[in-house]
């Protein structure tokens, strides 16, 4: 327990040092966690044996992403997608993998060892490229979708690179890589069974037809239990109102696929990106992302400090130049190829820069792909203990060529027909936080218009409602920022704030406006008092939620009293517009801390309006009379 400790201390410690101080310089958040990694490992030698353990633990925060990820795609935009996956994807893997593959021979290695040498570098970093763009704002640009897209495809075809390399094998005694460094040999079958335990798998031993049929039930319990499943679970869990629960949830959805996916024998990443895609349209998205987000978070940072740390710095000192030149080489060669694809596809300016500078590096995937290849006798261990360094050291060069990026495109012109792909809203221009009776006239009116709105609300049994009516609403505290933020309030142009909590209300006002000076506010109120409290926390519009209805009720009265609908119609607007400013003064003299009985400025005040009020009626009756004895004597 103690060394535990010490060593979450030293983890800790590192990244609560490093990773602030490099993002006060500008170098983002990846390269503070290498940084990190660096110091702890190679430099000091705080953390050693264990490393090696924790980054398997730490790559669940890359099946965590993809899952996060999943949940900002519908399905129909994944198939919007298809021809930049298929395209763009397939042709960067394939190209990228021959291209190295003949740089291997050129090194010597037979063609078996330099195609597996070609596959593992032609993958790129999904951790440290979308923690980057998230970072930086640039997952909606042209060049972060094109890279998104290529990502994907990647960690798709993980799937066939493992089951392809296999058939790479030569008839050798396997090398294994131990823990201390040390290489064993031993038959192909002891390899594989000579530990004397089974791994868990549900296709261990099946015949081709049978795996395939496995793989595709476990895919398919997938998406039949997104679909069916979730809000049954989501409304058991609700009913505890316990909030731990919601993130034991979001857990277990991510755990468990992953489980699955590792029992047929697929990637748990791409497992958890099709749940997420499946869950895309759910009303439970905002509050995945919520509870989710710090995990990931923190188990990317964990992942990016091990890489840092696991850095054979003897085995890079002993052979610097070549191995910065076979690192430098992979990052040439494959933003070239970049380079020309994006092109092709379209992209120009910044954007092509981004997409072919973003992916130039090796992959975590990478590190998988070589440690498998060195089990299955393809790739011999000292060949496989330069490629992880050169991996490693192709990652640890990234967050530079974002930082040439940001350099490059300050300087670079842009066409202005490229300037709309920037400011691409997914999200939605308006936010309205409660969709209760009023909040429900107000999303109906504004998607009838034509605009698209982002509905939230805390009560699933409302949400559940909607959806059954055609109206999409996510389930989420509207008062929480982490949730403002999932659902887009940075790009939105206006909130509606529609809580029937006053006290919550008020909160949202204010957060709102002290982030977002520019956000137009349209909040409800449930009285005077509301209304005074709202416009001092910054709403720009403040509707009382019975006011309208109250003046509508008050001039049939009037008409039933033998006014005609003109003379109503005018009594009703001469009371609304004097009330509104009314309102504006009287709520310059309000004061929280003083009972409006007991403020003898406000009482004041309103007297001089009540007054104003009558005045102005009887001014309007006499003007009518005069009209209307004008009109009798022509």
């Amino acid at each position: 327990m103690d060394g535990f400790l010490y060593q979450a201390s030293i983890y800790l410690a590192a990244a609560v040092i490093a990773v602030p101080f490099a993002a006060r310089l500008g170098l983002g958040s990846v390269l503070g966690y290498l940084a990190a990694g660096i110091i702890i490992g190679p430099v000091l030698g705080l953390v050693g044996s264990e490393t090696q353990d924790l980054q398997h633990f730490a790559e669940f925060g890359v099946v965590m992403m993809l899952f996060l990820i999943g949940l900002e795609l519908e399905p129909r935009a994944l198939w919007d997608m298809r021809h930049r996956l298929l395209g763009l994807g397939g042709l960067q893997v394939s190209i990228s993998a021959l291209a190295l593959m003949v740089i291997a021979m050129a090194y010597g290695q037979p063609w078996g060892v330099a195609l597996a040498i070609g596959l593992a570098l032609s993958l790129s970093s999904t951790a440290i490229v979308l923690q980057t763009l998230s970072e930086k704002g640039l997952m909606q640009t042209s060049g972060g979708r094109n890279i998104f897209s290529v990502l994907l495809t990647q960690d798709i075809a993980v799937i066939p690179i493992l089951a392809f390399l296999p058939l790479l094998i030569v008839t050798l005694p396997v090398q294994k890589l131990a823990e201390d460094g040390s290489i064993h040999l031993t038959s192909p079958e002891t390899a594989h069974h000579g530990d004397g335990h089974h791994s868990l798998s549900l296709v261990e031993g099946l015949p081709a037809w049978g795996v395939t049929l496995v793989t595709i039930g476990a895919i398919a319990g997938i998406i039949f239990a997104g679909v069916y499943l979730t809000r049954p679970v989501f409304r058991y869990i609700h009913a505890s109102r316990l909030r731990e629960m919601y993130t034991a949830l979001a857990l277990l959805i991510v755990v468990g696929i992953s489980f699955l996916m590792t029992l047929v024998g697929l990637s748990p990443a791409l497992g958890a990106f099709l749940a997420g895609v499946v869950l895309a349209n759910s009303e439970f998205r905002h509050e995945l992302e919520t509870d989710l987000e710090p995990f990931k978070g923190l188990l990317l940072g964990l992942f990016f400090i091990t890489v840092g740390a696991g850095i054979n710095f003897t085995l890079l000192f002993g052979n610097m130049p070549a191995i910065i030149s076979m690192a430098l080489l992979v990052i040439i060669v494959k933003g070239l190829i970049l380079f020309v694809l994006g092109r092709a596809f379209g992209l120009r300016g910044r954007h092509q820069w981004l997409f072919a500078l973003g992916l130039a590096q090796a992959g975590e995937f990478g590190f998988v792909l070589v440690s498998f290849s060195v089990q299955q006798n393809v790739i011999p261990v000292d060949v496989a203990e330069t490629l992880l360094l050169v991996i490693a050291l192709s990652m640890l060069i990234t967050p530079l060529l974002f930082i040439l990026y940001d350099f490059m495109s300050r300087r670079m012109e842009e066409n202005a027909a490229e300037h709309p792909e920037e400011e691409i809203d997914a999200e939605g221009p308006v936010i309205i936080a409660g969709i209760g009776r009023f909040g429900q006239i107000v999303n109906r009116l504004v998607q009838a218009s034509g605009f698209q709105t982002v509905v939230l609300d805390h009560d699933m049994e409302t949400i559940a409602v909607m959806r059954r009516f055609g109206f999409k609403g996510f389930l989420g505290d509207p008062t929480r920022p982490d949730i403002l933020r999932a659902a887009g309030i940075a790009e939105a142009r206006v909130l509606v704030v529609a809580l029937d909590d006053p006290d919550a209300a008020i909160k949202l006002v204010s957060y709102a406006r002290k982030n977002y000076p520019s956000l137009h506010i349209v909040a409800r109120a449930r009285d005077r008092t509301h209304v005074y409290r709202l416009y001092q926390a910054g709403a720009d519009d403040i509707v009382r939620e019975l006011f309208d209805s109250s003046l509508r009720a008050g001039r049939y009265v009037l008409e039933n009293m033998g006014l005609s609908d003109f003379e109503a119609s005018e009594a009703e607007r001469i009371f609304y517009h004097h009330d509104r400013d009314s309102v504006r003064q009287l709520a310059e003299l309000w004061k929280p801390e003083i009972p409006a009985s007991q403020n003898q400025a406000y009482i004041d005040k309103a007297r001089e309006l009540q007054k104003e009020l009558e005045t102005a009626f009887l001014t309007r009756e006499s003007e009518e009379k005069k009209a209307a004895t004008a009109g009798s004597q022509t």
